[in-house]
């Protein structure tokens, strides 16, 4: 998928017409994804936008654009997974309470309820839930988006969903999973 060589990079460089269209194209869905693996859209908009400053970078040396979006997406999977590592050793801690209300568009409460469902699961699971059920990946396209085996994939899926089904309890029957996230 990369290449080796090393073209300049900066303002002006040849490609910034071709990356400006699929920024322009993709960074919705990017950060849809984003939001689903981190359940906030101030981190999911930093996710993405680290994300995108990391595919620009490697831009010129990709050899393949047309399997864009499996890289591009990988690399949210890869930074949400990271941040989340990283996150045990920050001294920031996430509250309950932001320090002022962020002003989302009106969801329905089906969409809250498994968004709170999704918020208690590993990364790992919810990443899985994600990519399988939100983004409509096989088994075998989630596995290789996260680097693992299909048996993983299966695994975590049937555990995620357990989880999912014990935390939503009678509610869990009734649902049906609308990827309705900001306009998506």
């Amino acid at each position: 998928m990369i290449s080796r060589s090393r073209p300049s990079t900066g303002p002006g460089s040849p490609w910034d017409g071709e990356f400006a269209r699929y920024f322009g194209e993709r960074a919705h869905s990017l950060r849809s994804t984003a939001f689903l693996l981190c359940g906030d859209w101030h981190q999911a908009e930093d996710l993405t936008q680290a994300a995108l400053l990391k595919l620009y970078l490697a831009w010129p040396r990709l050899s393949r654009h047309d399997a864009l979006d499996a890289y591009a997406r990988k690399v949210v999977l890869r930074t949400f997974l990271a941040e989340h590592r990283r996150s045990r050793w920050k001294r920031e801690r996430l509250t309950d309470a932001p320090p002022e209300l962020p002003a989302e568009a009106a969801t329905s409460d089906q969409d809250m309820l498994v968004r709170q469902a999704l918020a208690v699961l590993a990364p790992k699971q919810r990443a899985v839930l994600v990519l399988r059920y939100f983004e409509d990946l096989s088994v075998e396209e989630t596995a290789q988006a996260l680097g693992c085996s299909t048996g993983t994939v299966k695994s975590q899926a049937s555990r995620g969903l357990a989880t999912l089904r014990n935390r939503l309890g009678p509610h869990y029957g009734a649902l049906t999973f609308s990827a309705t996230t900001e306009g998506r």
